[in-house]
């Protein structure tokens, strides 16, 4: 049986340099940005306006207009709380390591201190996400290495 694609992703990661990294983070936004607009889009507006749209049980997400709801009650997010969550949502069950997220929604080379920025952001963003006792959980941590969005 072979190898799925986040197995091989695990396997592949820590052999490539960070010329290799930054390619391939490069390709993934580039990837993605096409595969979800495609495969989510639906009629909104009558307007004929595309909008790249998710729902993930009581958690909604619209990308062009930067919505966020949970259960119907808007969710208020800072620019980078709604950037990593966008992330993390347009490949679910995809681990990002702390060096990815940084390289994706900062456009920064990751330094010490930005696994602590990453931490902080994503600790506001569970507290906002979870409004009341039945919502799961949907960033869970990967200990040492980084997030993945998982329902």
């Amino acid at each position: 049986m072979g190898m799925s694609g986040e197995q091989i992703g695990k396997e592949l990661i820590p052999f490539l340099n960070k010329v290799q990294k930054k390619e391939l983070i490069q390709f993934l936004k580039s990837y993605s940005a096409i595969i979800n607009h495609n495969f989510f889009k639906r009629d909104f507006e009558p307007t004929d306006i595309d909008l790249t749209e998710m729902y993930f049980g009581k958690l909604y997400i619209c990308l062009e207009y930067r919505l966020v709801s949970v259960s119907g009650q808007p969710i208020n997010l800072t620019a980078k709380e709604f950037d990593i969550l966008a992330l993390l949502i347009m490949h679910p069950k995809r681990v990002f390591t702390y060096e990815m997220i940084m390289e994706l929604v900062w456009n920064e080379d990751y330094t010490f201190y930005s696994r602590k920025a990453i931490n902080n952001h994503i600790s506001n963003l569970r507290k906002k996400l979870n409004i009341a006792p039945d919502i799961p959980d949907y960033i869970k941590s990967v200990y040492g290495v980084g997030y993945k969005f998982e329902v």
